[in-house]
C-alpha cells in the first residue's frame, strides 16, 4: 500500500497512532509548497482522541506567505476562530529531511511546521518544537 493510501485509512480510522509510525510514511511524501498551502484548512491530530484538546483546535489558516493563524479553534457552538494566545505565523519554504517544503513559522514560539501532501487536498504536518525530543504529527484538510 502506498504511503498516501496507508496515512488516508489512518485520518479516516481516527485512531491513535504513534509518531514514529507516521514519520515512516511522512519522508515518503512529496513536500507541499509555500503556494499550495494558501487557504483554510481544518485537521486533527494523530492521537485518535487521547490527549486533552482544551482549546479545541481544528486547523489553520493561510492568508498569504506573512499572514497565518495557526491555530483555528472552533467554539461548542461550531463557530470557528483564531486563538490569538500564540499569536501569528509566516509561511516559508524550508528545507526538513532533505526536501523543501511549506513551512509555518510562529511568531510567539520556537516552533515550525514542515507540511507534506497525500493529496491535493490533505496534508500532513511535522510540528517541531526546540527542545521537545520527538516530533508530532497532525493532518490537514483544505477546505474549498
Amino acid at each position: 500500500m502506498s504511503a498516501q493510501k496507508e496515512l488516508l485509512n489512518m485520518i479516516q480510522s481516527r485512531k491513535a497512532y504513534k509518531p514514529e509510525e507516521i514519520a515512516a510514511l511522512y519522508d515518503k511524501l512529496e513536500p507541499a509548497s509555500a503556494d499550495f498551502m494558501i487557504g483554510t484548512w481544518y485537521g486533527g491530530k494523530f492521537d485518535g482522541g487521547l490527549e486533552p484538546n482544551p482549546i479545541n483546535w481544528c486547523g489553520k489558516r493561510f492568508v498569504d506567505a506573512s499572514y497565518v493563524e495557526p491555530m483555528l479553534c472552533r467554539k461548542e457552538d461550531g463557530t470557528v476562530y483564531a486563538w490569538d494566545n500564540w499569536g501569528t505565523a509566516q509561511l516559508r519554504e524550508v528545507a526538513y529531511g532533505g526536501k523543501v517544503q511549506a513551512t509555518l513559522i510562529y511568531d510567539k514560539h520556537p516552533m515550525m511546521d514542515y507540511f507534506r501532501k497525500v493529496t491535493e487536498d490533505v496534508v500532513i504536518g511535522l510540528g517541531d518544537i526546540k527542545g521537545m525530543p520527538t516530533n508530532f504529527y497532525f493532518w490537514l484538510e483544505r477546505q474549498k
